[in-house]
């Protein structure tokens, strides 16, 4: 769903979010379980009012994930959350990362649905195992290592 953004500049995009959401379900399911999401593509104004409202920070960010309570019963794909995505600031990182646009999209596409999946970062421990799945992710889409030049 595209709310704001000048997000045409990224051909392909919902088949891109498409792709890069299946590559995160990938490598880290083997069931054979239908899942869905919701992405929605915005600008920075628009992530910063859910940022404020949902996790009360007055900020424009790349990448919000809400996930969806579980449903017992439900029939249909598990739906599994929204993904809401910053135009503005995925193409400033991208720029400041010497980063194809359509690369940093798919790196934050993955990393929004591990979110969705439980994945966190708030320690290192956990960190590591969810840069490691992206990682994963992203090769199979033939998208280098994100984190390659930020080893210290």
């Amino acid at each position: 769903m595209v709310e704001e953004g000048d997000w045409e500049a990224l051909p392909d995009v919902e088949a891109l979010a498409q792709k890069a959401a299946s590559a995160a379900l990938a490598v880290t399911y083997e069931a054979d379980e239908d899942f869905e999401a919701d992405v929605m593509l915005t600008d920075d104004a628009h992530v910063q009012e859910l940022n404020r409202t949902w996790r009360g920070k007055d900020k424009p960010t790349n990448v919000l994930s809400f996930p969806a309570p579980e449903q017992p019963g439900a029939t249909g794909p598990r739906h599994l959350g929204d993904i809401a995505l910053a135009y503005e600031t995925l193409v400033r990182e991208a720029e400041e990362e010497s980063k194809e646009l359509a690369h940093h999209f798919a790196h934050l596409v993955v990393h929004g649905v591990l979110h969705l999946l439980g994945y966190d970062h708030e320690t290192e421990a956990e960190a590591d195992i969810m840069e490691a799945l992206e990682v994963k992710a992203l090769a199979t889409l033939g998208i280098a290592d994100p984190y390659r030049d930020m080893a210290a």
